[in-house]
């Protein structure tokens, strides 16, 4: 059974918002509801995947030590689409933390990169193929 949708808590409410927005689209997500309190992305075209969800936090401070979410990891369909969501969220002046590169201690094969959102949220672009 695939997982239905997650909910994210965030303080930066809307710089959040302003950058998931420009985010998920090169994620093949769109924008599935825009309120006030919270904004929500699925994926496009009715494909079928995880929704996630955006709530306000009262509280600052992520820390992905912490009990609860570590990181997400959004499937990528080829490295090169890996390696140009690395440039795109570069130029959106995201904290990358790795850069694209194989990790050899993950099974195989595995090519991704990390950064961190407005929020500290460790987010990773992955391709399990070998081209």
């Amino acid at each position: 059974m695939a997982l239905g949708h997650i909910g994210i808590n965030i303080f930066n409410f809307e710089e959040s918002r302003s950058y998931y927005s420009l985010l998920m689209p090169l994620l093949s997500y769109e924008l599935f509801i825009n309120d006030d309190d919270q904004f929500a992305y699925r994926p496009r075209e009715n494909k079928v995947g995880t929704y996630l969800f955006f709530y306000e936090a009262e509280v600052p401070g992520f820390d992905q030590r912490r009990v609860g979410l570590q990181h997400l990891a959004f499937m990528m369909p080829s490295r090169e689409s890996v390696t140009n969501l690395h440039k795109s969220v570069s130029d959106m002046n995201s904290q990358i933390v790795h850069s694209p590169r194989e990790w050899p201690d993950y099974p195989s094969p595995y090519y991704a990169f990390f950064w961190k959102d407005p929020n500290e949220i460790m987010l990773e672009a992955v391709c399990h193929k070998n081209s």
